[in-house]
């Protein structure tokens, strides 16, 4: 599918100002909207927006289809009548530029159990009509993820392989005596699942007005620890007591040499493709109800996977492993249509990945902070072959672009000077006009890099499990970003995608 010439940002919504010690869905990203629409750029990108388990990690959550509770706005339930003006006010925070997890979730979770008794106690005709159709809708994953979040919370949280047998096998009689002693726990995961995608498809029509398209991430793996495991196993790599056998990963890399040790359960292709793949048919349906288009995070997964035992220390000793290529998506295709799917093809590709990507004319990515070691080197903008991919600065697992080239060798910073005409002082900023001016269909910058920030702000260091997605900014640091600057490198290289220079190139995308 071709993508308009565009740009946009990569932010993820917990970076949002907001009260309540994390972003969230309400103000501080409506506010980022207008932001991007009086800079003229029209895409925001943004992580997995799944509920977070161990880590806080938006690739490691408790299910791939629901949405994280505490990203629900509070300022929108206070709207909503369901909180009251006392409770919103004793649990509100100063802002600031880190995530605190811990008193965002036990504040969050009073003001949650207090808006979901008020839902339930004043729901109306037509709320309850809306609230009766979701539940249907996602049946498919709802009523075991609610039961799911029900028995976790009860069990301390400790992984689903951990708890009574009956349940940990899914006996008929175990799950149904489970689902009566927890009815009210689990009325409350339907409410705040219906609340969490009444705001967020609020948001999303919001964007969509402005011209703003969304794009989402979908992880190649899910957690162990979630409930598409707990109620799918035989789709994954676990045995009946539910302990893993075989987990994801990849060698050593640029980011770590000993290679990243993910840890979740690989799939059993097999088992799905005689369901038709119907699994995934139904993650990325889902998501394109949620999403404009969709990064495929780690898509040379699809093609060859890196497959390591589960007691393995590090991920120095896998395999590559044959994935479902093409198949899968002539699957999705088949049931779906056409989809605006970007490729996460960073890492170790070979040339049956760039088919696989090039076969459904997938974009792929080109990461300008790996660019400057060799004339050569494909992500340098006079090396792209065509316009058919995404440019960014970083990404969300790369430093900012100050941080990274604080710290860059020596050759690498020569060559950026070199190659930008500057002295690398305003290194974030050449890397934006770069991408900008190059030939890719869409540029895409994490904010950080517009707000000019350095390594403190990043977001996530890869094969490390703390301190990370802790990175949010304040409503002045946006309001002090140079607007204008924005707008005239958005004209000058023709990205603004609802002004009439792009008119020619429209696209569903």
């Amino acid at each position: 599918m071709k993508f308009t010439r565009s740009c946009g940002i990569l932010v993820h919504p917990t970076s949002f100002p907001s009260d309540f010690a994390i972003g969230d869905l309400g103000g501080g990203a409506y506010r980022f909207i207008d932001f991007l629409e009086e800079t003229h750029q029209s895409i925001w990108q943004i992580l997995p927006l799944g509920p977070t388990g161990f880590g806080y990690s938006p690739y490691a959550s408790y299910s791939v289809f629901a949405g994280n509770p505490y990203l629900i706005s509070p300022d929108l339930l206070r709207n909503k009548g369901l909180l009251s003006e006392i409770e919103f006010n004793e649990h509100r925070v100063a802002q600031a530029v880190k995530v605190d997890y811990e008193k965002a979730f036990a504040n969050k979770d009073i003001l949650l159990e207090k808006a979901c008794k008020r839902f339930y106690e004043r729901m109306d005709s037509s709320e309850q009509k809306r609230f009766e159709d979701f539940k249907k809708s996602n049946a498919f994953w709802l009523d075991d993820y609610a039961h799911f979040m029900a028995c976790l919370i009860a069990n301390n949280r400790k992984p689903w392989n951990q708890w009574e047998e009956g349940l940990v096998r899914r006996d008929k009689e175990a799950l149904n005596t489970s689902k009566k002693n927890r009815i009210v726990e689990i009325e409350a995961q339907y409410w705040v699942q219906f609340e969490f995608f009444e705001q967020w498809m609020a948001l999303r029509q919001y964007a969509n007005e402005k011209s703003i398209k969304i794009v989402g991430d979908i992880p190649i793996f899910v957690d162990h620890n979630s409930s598409d495991v707990w109620a799918n196993k035989r789709y994954f790599e676990v045995d009946k007591t539910g302990n893993r056998l075989l987990v994801a990963g990849v060698p050593p890399d640029y980011f770590s040499d000993t290679g990243q040790l993910w840890g979740n359960p690989l799939y059993r292709w097999n088992e799905l493709e005689k369901d038709g793949y119907q699994w995934w048919v139904d993650r990325f349906r889902q998501m394109f109800s949620m999403f404009d288009a969709i990064r495929v995070d780690h898509f040379r997964g699809f093609d060859a996977y890196w497959e390591v035992k589960s007691d393995a220390e590090t991920a120095q000793y896998g395999r590559w492993v044959k994935g479902p290529g093409e198949k899968l998506f002539i699957e999705i295709e088949k049931k779906l249509g056409k989809l605006p799917i970007i490729a996460e093809d960073l890492g170790v590709i070979t040339a049956s990945v760039v088919a696989l990507r090039d076969r459904f004319h997938f974009p792929g990515m080109k990461v300008l902070q790996f660019a400057f070691d060799d004339p050569d080197n494909g992500f340098l903008p006079h090396n792209y072959r065509n316009s058919n991919c995404v440019v960014y600065s970083g990404t969300h697992d790369n430093d900012t672009t100050i941080g990274w080239f604080s710290q860059a060798p020596e050759n690498e910073q020569h060559y950026l000077r070199e190659y930008t005409e500057s002295d690398g002082t305003d290194v974030s900023w050449r890397l934006i006009r770069l991408g900008m001016m190059s030939v890719a269909n869409q540029a895409i910058f994490p904010l950080q890099d517009f707000m000019e920030l350095d390594g403190e702000h990043r977001m996530n260091f890869p094969g490390t499990t703390e301190n990370n997605w802790l990175w949010r900014y304040t409503d002045s640091m946006l309001q002090n970003i140079d607007k204008e600057r924005i707008r005239q490198i958005v004209e000058i290289c023709n990205r603004n995608a609802r002004g009439s220079h792009s008119d020619k190139n429209k696209s569903d995308f």
